[in-house]
């Protein structure tokens, strides 16, 4: 099969060393990981240009190298060229694994905070993009500047207030690290916020599966042509209807 791969920028190594290693053809198109920062509407408006722009006559399949990723693929649609995407709420899952697996490490390490080699190296244009768009990382004498001092500060508390809800910093690996440093960094990041470190070894699993064209119902969701994808309040997460 000649398959097109339409990932978040995060898993790039990841989904590199699958489709290396892929019986199939795929033509990867990677987008920057700053799109979830624009909110679900258009972050979902740019992935369906490009899912629009996929020929049925060279691909057969569109891959999403995407979860559902704060409801940023709910609604895309499946023109000519059927999509299939994982069963996972955010990145996370894949890099784990199994989502039931992130939801069991979730729920015994309450305030958990992930890195990975993406997160860490991929990272560094992400945060211009947060601060045009949701004023996050805005510094204090920037907002006091431009709203006067008591609007000011309160907008820099209620806009770094998500911080306050962690507590632990939990590095994934996945076996592609070419050395120690990328551990490093987040055990740095861990010390300068004070929260706690820890790291666990991820697993491929769900990555190969997805490439290599393993796309069982349970841990994954085809959308036909003429259908979308919606959102399910259970454990399947995603579902298609007719769009």
């Amino acid at each position: 099969m000649r398959l097109k791969l339409i990932s978040c920028e995060v898993l790039y190594r990841e989904m590199c060393a699958c489709v290396a290693r892929s019986p199939h053809q795929i033509d990867i198109e990677f987008l920057p990981k700053g799109l979830h920062d624009l909110g679900g509407a258009r972050m979902r408006g740019r992935l369906q240009e490009v899912v629009d722009s996929t020929d049925p006559s060279v691909h057969e399949t569109i891959l999403m190298g995407y979860a559902l990723c704060g409801n940023g693929l709910a609604g895309l649609t499946a023109r000519t060229v059927p999509i299939v995407l994982p069963r996972a709420h955010d990145c996370i899952a894949l890099l784990m694994g199994s989502r039931h697996k992130y939801q069991q490490y979730f729920d015994e390490n309450p305030g958990v905070f992930f890195r990975s080699t993406g997160w860490l190296e991929r990272g560094k244009g992400l945060i211009p993009l947060s601060r045009r768009q949701t004023g996050v990382d805005t510094k204090l004498e920037e907002l006091i500047e431009k709203y006067g001092e008591e609007n000011g500060r309160y907008l820099f508390e209620e806009l770094n207030n998500y911080q306050s809800h962690y507590r632990q910093m939990t590095y994934i690996r996945t076996g592609l690290e070419a050395d120690g440093s990328f551990e490093d960094r987040a055990r740095e990041e861990a010390t300068q916020r004070g929260w706690t470190y820890a790291s666990m070894d991820g697993d491929m699993t769900l990555f190969r599966r997805f490439i290599n064209g393993d796309w069982g119902e349970a841990d994954f969701l085809t959308v036909p042509p003429a259908h979308r994808v919606v959102v399910r309040y259970d454990d399947s997460i995603i579902g298609v209807e007719p769009a």
